[in-house]
């Protein structure tokens, strides 16, 4: 996740339990817009990198998949050193910060939310719809978190990312992702599950005795 995060940029507050806390904007910015894209394109990242090590952990013989959530919010915070001569930290503080985390616990296992003021910069590549609104201490105004269903594409056609984890099932399917000549095959192997799914369960029909010749 820390690869992942710099990679688009992010700066790596903090671990918190089992938490990471990334901003962006600052040491440097590409502007607001850029930044917030930049933030949510590094957390569809993730989401697919955690479905690469269920799967991968799953045949190491791990049961239950790892599920990640995570809350995206923009606003004015305070950046900068704090502390004091015996112990600083480069760090973030504000109520938009913390808004951020309040995001992530509403959002379900595995899927991302973001505030009404990311999704009006980013909604020119994602796909989300609005859920009912929140308060929080310190945050004036009502918030409209919004659950990201997908990513879209340069000709802005929805990106539909298919993610389940159950035992027996590790399932990961990103569509923009397959080239042209793979799509036969998986298609062939998804409608190959489904005729199993269908024929699990069903006992066969006893045979009805045959009589011999006489």
């Amino acid at each position: 996740m820390s690869n992942i995060a710099l990679k688009h940029g992010g700066t790596i507050d903090k671990f918190v339990g089992d938490a990471m806390l990334i901003f962006f904007g600052d040491p440097e910015s590409k502007g607001e817009a850029e930044d917030a894209k930049a933030c949510m394109r590094m957390a569809a990242e993730m989401q697919h990198r955690v479905a690469e090590l269920n799967a991968k952990w799953r045949n190491e013989g791990v049961e239950h998949p790892f599920r990640v959530r995570m809350g995206i919010n923009t606003g004015f915070c305070n950046v900068g050193n704090f502390g004091s001569a015996d112990r600083m930290d480069y760090t973030i503080i504000g109520a938009e910060a913390n808004l951020a985390a309040r995001l992530q616990s509403v959002a379900e296992a595995g899927h991302i939310v973001v505030s009404y003021e990311t999704y009006a910069l980013v909604r020119d590549i994602v796909v989300a719809h609005a859920l009912p609104p929140i308060t929080m201490k310190g945050i004036s105004r009502e918030v409209i978190p919004y659950s990201v269903e997908g990513m879209l594409d340069t000709a802005g056609q929805k990106i539909k990312i298919f993610s389940e984890h159950l035992t027996g099932l590790d399932f990961y399917l990103d569509p923009s992702m397959i080239h042209a000549g793979s799509a036969g095959r998986i298609r062939a192997l998804l409608q190959d599950a489904i005729a199993a799914l269908e024929n699990y369960g069903q006992s066969p029909r006893p045979d009805k005795p045959i009589t011999p010749p006489r």
